[in-house]
Protein backbone atom coordinates (compact mmCIF):
# COMPACT_ATOMS: atom_id res chain seq x y z
CA UNK A 1 0.00 0.00 0.00
CA UNK A 2 2.06 2.88 -1.20
CA UNK A 3 -0.45 5.46 0.06
CA UNK A 4 -0.85 4.04 3.57
CA UNK A 5 0.08 6.36 6.38
CA UNK A 6 2.23 5.40 9.37
CA UNK A 7 -0.97 4.59 11.30
CA UNK A 8 -1.89 2.01 8.64
CA UNK A 9 -4.83 3.95 7.19
CA UNK A 10 -5.03 3.98 3.41
CA UNK A 11 -6.76 7.26 2.45
CA UNK A 12 -7.65 5.92 -1.01
CA UNK A 13 -9.37 2.88 0.50
CA UNK A 14 -11.24 5.20 2.89
CA UNK A 15 -12.38 7.35 -0.03
CA UNK A 16 -13.65 4.27 -1.85
CA UNK A 17 -15.41 3.14 1.34
CA UNK A 18 -17.18 6.51 1.54
CA UNK A 19 -18.27 6.33 -2.11
CA UNK A 20 -19.62 2.82 -1.63
CA UNK A 21 -21.28 3.89 1.61
CA UNK A 22 -23.11 6.66 -0.25
CA UNK A 23 -24.38 4.15 -2.78
CA UNK A 24 -25.57 1.91 0.05
CA UNK A 25 -27.21 4.80 1.93
CA UNK A 26 -28.95 5.88 -1.26
CA UNK A 27 -30.36 2.36 -1.64
CA UNK A 28 -31.29 2.28 2.06
CA UNK A 29 -33.11 5.63 1.89
CA UNK A 30 -35.10 4.70 -1.21
CA UNK A 31 -35.85 1.06 -0.43
CA UNK A 32 -36.79 1.31 3.22
CA UNK A 33 -34.86 -1.94 3.78
CA UNK A 34 -32.90 -2.57 6.92
CA UNK A 35 -29.23 -1.66 6.86
CA UNK A 36 -28.40 -5.35 7.36
CA UNK A 37 -30.22 -6.17 4.13
CA UNK A 38 -28.43 -3.38 2.25
CA UNK A 39 -25.06 -4.51 3.64
CA UNK A 40 -25.80 -8.07 2.57
CA UNK A 41 -26.63 -6.93 -0.96
CA UNK A 42 -23.48 -4.80 -1.19
CA UNK A 43 -21.28 -7.63 0.00
CA UNK A 44 -22.73 -9.82 -2.74
CA UNK A 45 -22.78 -7.27 -5.55
CA UNK A 46 -19.88 -4.89 -4.98
CA UNK A 47 -16.14 -5.40 -5.19
CA UNK A 48 -15.36 -4.40 -1.65
CA UNK A 49 -11.79 -5.69 -1.68
CA UNK A 50 -10.47 -2.33 -2.82
CA UNK A 51 -12.32 -0.37 -0.13
CA UNK A 52 -11.81 -0.14 3.62
CA UNK A 53 -14.56 -2.61 4.48
CA UNK A 54 -14.37 -1.96 8.23
CA UNK A 55 -14.83 1.78 7.68
CA UNK A 56 -17.63 1.16 5.17
CA UNK A 57 -19.54 -0.94 7.71
CA UNK A 58 -18.90 1.55 10.53
CA UNK A 59 -20.35 4.36 8.43
CA UNK A 60 -23.48 2.40 7.59
CA UNK A 61 -24.12 0.84 10.98
CA UNK A 62 -23.25 4.09 12.74
CA UNK A 63 -25.60 6.11 10.56
CA UNK A 64 -28.41 3.64 11.12
CA UNK A 65 -27.86 3.69 14.91
CA UNK A 66 -27.60 7.48 15.10
CA UNK A 67 -29.96 8.54 12.30
CA UNK A 68 -32.25 10.58 14.57
CA UNK A 69 -29.28 12.43 16.11
CA UNK A 70 -27.73 13.05 12.68
CA UNK A 71 -30.98 14.35 11.21
CA UNK A 72 -31.58 16.57 14.24
CA UNK A 73 -28.05 17.98 14.01
CA UNK A 74 -28.56 18.75 10.31
CA UNK A 75 -31.92 20.49 10.67
CA UNK A 76 -30.67 23.98 11.68
CA UNK A 77 -28.23 24.09 8.75
CA UNK A 78 -30.50 23.16 5.86
CA UNK A 79 -33.04 25.37 4.12
CA UNK A 80 -35.87 22.83 3.83
CA UNK A 81 -37.08 19.64 5.48
CA UNK A 82 -34.44 16.93 5.12
CA UNK A 83 -36.77 14.65 3.18
CA UNK A 84 -37.00 17.37 0.49
CA UNK A 85 -33.22 17.41 -0.02
CA UNK A 86 -32.14 15.46 -3.10
CA UNK A 87 -31.54 11.81 -2.07
CA UNK A 88 -27.87 11.89 -3.10
CA UNK A 89 -27.15 15.12 -1.22
CA UNK A 90 -29.18 13.83 1.74
CA UNK A 91 -27.05 10.69 1.84
CA UNK A 92 -23.81 12.65 1.57
CA UNK A 93 -24.91 14.99 4.36
CA UNK A 94 -26.00 12.16 6.64
CA UNK A 95 -22.74 10.25 6.20
CA UNK A 96 -20.61 13.35 6.72
CA UNK A 97 -22.54 14.44 9.81
CA UNK A 98 -22.22 10.96 11.26
CA UNK A 99 -18.46 11.19 10.73
CA UNK A 100 -18.27 14.71 12.14
CA UNK A 101 -20.15 13.68 15.28
CA UNK A 102 -18.78 10.18 15.85
CA UNK A 103 -15.47 9.75 14.03
CA UNK A 104 -13.43 12.27 15.95
CA UNK A 105 -10.28 10.48 14.79
CA UNK A 106 -10.86 11.95 11.31
CA UNK A 107 -10.10 15.67 10.87
CA UNK A 108 -13.22 17.65 10.02
CA UNK A 109 -11.63 19.16 6.90
CA UNK A 110 -11.00 15.67 5.52
CA UNK A 111 -14.65 14.75 6.09
CA UNK A 112 -15.91 17.92 4.40
CA UNK A 113 -13.52 17.61 1.46
CA UNK A 114 -14.48 13.97 0.94
CA UNK A 115 -18.19 14.86 1.08
CA UNK A 116 -17.69 17.60 -1.52
CA UNK A 117 -15.80 15.25 -3.85
CA UNK A 118 -18.46 12.55 -3.53
CA UNK A 119 -21.20 15.12 -4.20
CA UNK A 120 -19.34 16.31 -7.30
CA UNK A 121 -19.12 12.74 -8.54
CA UNK A 122 -22.65 11.54 -7.78
CA UNK A 123 -24.80 14.59 -7.06
CA UNK A 124 -26.44 17.31 -9.06
CA UNK A 125 -24.40 19.95 -10.87
CA UNK A 126 -24.28 22.36 -7.93
CA UNK A 127 -25.01 19.92 -5.12
CA UNK A 128 -21.44 20.07 -3.88
CA UNK A 129 -21.75 23.79 -3.10
CA UNK A 130 -24.83 23.08 -0.99
CA UNK A 131 -22.99 20.26 0.81
CA UNK A 132 -20.01 22.54 1.42
CA UNK A 133 -22.13 25.34 2.88
CA UNK A 134 -24.15 23.07 5.18
CA UNK A 135 -21.16 21.12 6.47
CA UNK A 136 -18.92 24.16 6.87
CA UNK A 137 -21.53 25.95 9.00
CA UNK A 138 -22.35 22.81 10.97
CA UNK A 139 -18.71 21.96 11.66
CA UNK A 140 -18.31 25.33 13.38
CA UNK A 141 -20.66 23.97 16.03
CA UNK A 142 -20.06 20.20 15.93
CA UNK A 143 -16.27 20.52 15.91
CA UNK A 144 -15.94 24.01 17.38
CA UNK A 145 -12.50 23.63 19.00
CA UNK A 146 -11.02 21.96 15.93
CA UNK A 147 -12.62 24.51 13.58
CA UNK A 148 -11.14 27.36 15.63
CA UNK A 149 -7.71 25.81 15.27
CA UNK A 150 -7.64 24.12 18.65
CA UNK A 151 -6.26 20.68 19.24
CA UNK A 152 -6.43 18.32 16.32
CA UNK A 153 -7.58 14.80 17.00
CA UNK A 154 -6.19 11.65 15.49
Amino acid sequence: MKHARPDGIDPSARSRARRRALQAVYAWQLSGSTMNKVLEQFRDEQDMEIADLEYFEDLLRGLEAHKAQVDEALAPYIDRPLEQVDPIERGVLRLAVYELLHRLDVPYRVIINEAIEIAKRFGSEHGHTYINGVLDRGAQSWRAAEARGGTRRG
